[in-house]
């Protein structure tokens, strides 16, 4: 196998459509489902909690098995195809029937329809183009991930605006569709599956059925991948409250000014996702001289974002620092697959530890608003945004100190060398 692929430009077009008709497929239909059942089926809160979480939930206890199975097998755009065919029908079973039991039964399967998609295009991703060329590659991935975002933003408020609420559940639907024709206009021949799941780019092609599968807990073993999971789920811990604790400020304060929170709260992301395209980008170029450099910037952010939010309650203030969102999350989003692959460079378990560490993150993340919450409620919003500061330096500080360079530092010498005896 030679080191440097070259896969065709018809393959790395549909990718590119892929990530933009994906972008608001992965997340479901999450954003608006809260909204249509309050203004168009008079759901209480306690009904509409059991159904937006239902699909975390379901996402979560996925995504370590999803990996497995895209580690597994070779038909990854089959199984993508499966999973937009999955969000579809959960999708348009909202929209044609919003009872209770069919809602949470069509959550469930969103959600674990969604729990394919990340890392099932990492894994062709990485069997197109190689390890050489990923990093460039999923910065790409990521830019044309977040113009997907914005494109579905708009045409869902569209939507939701002029024609019907339910409508924006069949643009998810039609987007769905339109990523499973992207990705079976990927070139199947182009797609090194023993590379997919985290073999070297040299491996004997020829030689398929005796690459070397590391064990889960050999893989765990490795302080480099131990210590990497700790900073990443630490700093989603600090990151997940932090915009919800800014939307209730933004209602607020919105409601002083006789503007509607959600206005801000779009403008939130909409912001966010802006900067999240030049950034991924950027990241994607500028990690090939090196990850952790480029990961740092994401870390040193968060903190200074939270402590930013204790300043000023002004909300064109707080719209304001979601730029700083835009910068970690775009980085983060490039450098998290990038720095897993390094770490699993040879293992044949790429796609599984990307599904762990997801479902530590989803844990994580949960745990987050729960405790974040109390604290606001019982100590004020600064008292948690100050909270989460201190969280997101402890995973600054585990990651500068405990977490080394990844790239380039993958021979068998050296993986034994980090390994907990």
């Amino acid at each position: 196998m030679p080191e440097k692929r070259q896969p065709s430009k018809k393959s790395l077009q549909s990718l590119d459509y892929l990530n933009v008709f994906l972008a608001d497929v992965r997340d479901g239909v999450g954003p608006y489902l809260a909204i249509y059942l309050k203004s168009s089926q008079n759901w209480n809160p306690a009904q509409i909690g059991m159904a937006t979480a239902a699909a975390s939930i379901a996402t979560v206890i996925a995504q370590t098995p999803a990996g497995a199975l895209i580690d597994k097998l070779r038909q990854k755009r089959m199984l993508i195809v499966v999973a937009a065919v999955l969000v579809s029908i959960g999708c348009i079973g909202i929209a044609l029937l919003p009872t209770f039991p069919v809602i949470i039964a069509c959550q469930v399967l969103i959600g674990c329809a969604a729990a394919v998609f990340p890392p099932a295009i990492a894994a062709i991703t990485l069997g197109l183009v190689g390890h050489n060329r990923l990093d460039r590659r999923i910065g790409r991935n990521q830019s044309f991930n977040h113009a997907g975002n914005l494109l579905a933003a708009t045409l869902a408020g569209l939507i939701g605006q002029f024609v019907a609420r339910k409508g924006i559940f069949f643009l998810v639907a039609v987007m769905a569709i339109g990523s499973a024709i992207s990705v079976l206009r990927i070139r199947e021949k182009e797609i090194d599956h023993e590379l997919a799941r985290g073999a070297t780019d040299d491996h004997d092609e020829d030689d398929r059925e005796e690459h070397h599968l590391e064990g889960i807990l050999q893989l765990l073993s490795d302080r480099r991948v131990l210590f990497f999971g700790i900073a990443v789920i630490l700093f989603h811990f600090a990151n997940a409250a932090m915009l919800p604790l800014v939307g209730q400020l933004l209602d607020r304060g919105g409601q002083g000014k006789g503007i509607d929170g959600t206005v801000y709260m779009s403008a939130c992301i909409i912001i966010a996702q802006l900067v999240m395209i030049p950034s991924s980008n950027m990241a994607g170029r500028l990690a090939d001289a090196g990850r952790k450099r480029v990961f740092l910037i994401s870390f040193v952010a968060l903190p200074i974002r939270g402590v930013l939010y204790t300043l000023w309650h002004n909300p064109y203030f707080l719209v304001s620092v979601q730029i700083l969102d835009g910068v970690a999350g775009g980085i983060f989003g490039v450098l998290s697959i990038l720095m897993v692959a390094d770490l699993t460079k040879g293992t044949g378990r790429f796609n599984v530890t990307q599904g762990m560490l997801a479902t530590s993150i989803g844990v994580g993340a949960s745990l987050s608003n729960l405790l974040a919450g109390f604290v606001a409620k019982n100590a004020g919003y600064n008292a948690s945004f100050l909270m989460l500061s201190a969280i997101a330096t402890l995973a600054l500080a585990v990651f500068w100190f405990l977490v080394p360079e990844t790239k380039e530092l993958n021979t068998e010498a050296n993986r034994k060398s980090t390994v907990f005896p």
